[in-house]
């Protein structure tokens, strides 16, 4: 698991990186994208699971008791991040269920003493990436699409490189825009 390292390489480097190995390639783009690896970031690291503060189980609550996504990640369908969900969205439902359980006996302590419950966060994409939730909810992309199926999980993972190439091949393969500013400020 160890420590995430994060360079910074200056915006006007990438530029220049990947418009010279865009034109290398006709502008085409697919075996550049396919390929390419984004600089100093730690997007490609698939599998990525940290030790959570709670053992939140995705699978049994998106899974098994089908609670959409969006019920607990509310900010994805309108805004650019999907968010931790609030503590009073937990305890509206875990004020009676579950009560028992060593894990929301936590989560209850710290909800009454207005703590927050510090999360690990999985999903890092860099600062010079623009990337909007609402905008692909609303397009009508899955969650699992990025976040992998959820519902067959525990905590959360990485399930997707999210390195450039795999979001410029999805773009290219549902017709969305691939201008540099789509994705980039």
């Amino acid at each position: 698991m160890g420590c995430i390292k994060k360079q910074r390489v200056s915006f006007s480097w990438f530029l220049f990186l990947a418009l010279f190995a865009s034109g290398a390639t006709g502008c085409k783009g697919k075996k550049f994208w396919t390929d390419w690896w984004t600089p100093g970031d730690t997007v490609d690291d698939v599998g990525y699971h940290p030790t959570q503060p709670i053992d939140f189980s995705h699978k049994l609550h998106a899974g098994s008791m089908e609670i959409p996504c969006q019920y607990c990640h509310s900010g994805a369908r309108r805004s650019i991040a999907a968010g931790v969900p609030s503590m009073n969205t937990c305890m509206g439902c875990h004020k009676f269920a579950a009560t028992e359980r060593e894990a929301i006996k936590l989560l209850t302590e710290k909800y009454e003493k207005k703590e927050p419950v510090e999360w690990v966060k999985v999903h890092d994409l860099p600062d010079f990436v623009r990337f909007t939730h609402k905008r692909h909810v609303q397009s009508g992309i899955d969650c699992a699409t990025c976040h992998g199926d959820l519902r067959e999980e525990g905590t959360a993972k990485q399930g997707a490189s999210m390195q450039m190439g795999w979001c410029v091949e999805c773009h290219m393969e549902n017709n969305a825009s691939t201008s540099c500013v789509a994705c980039h400020y």
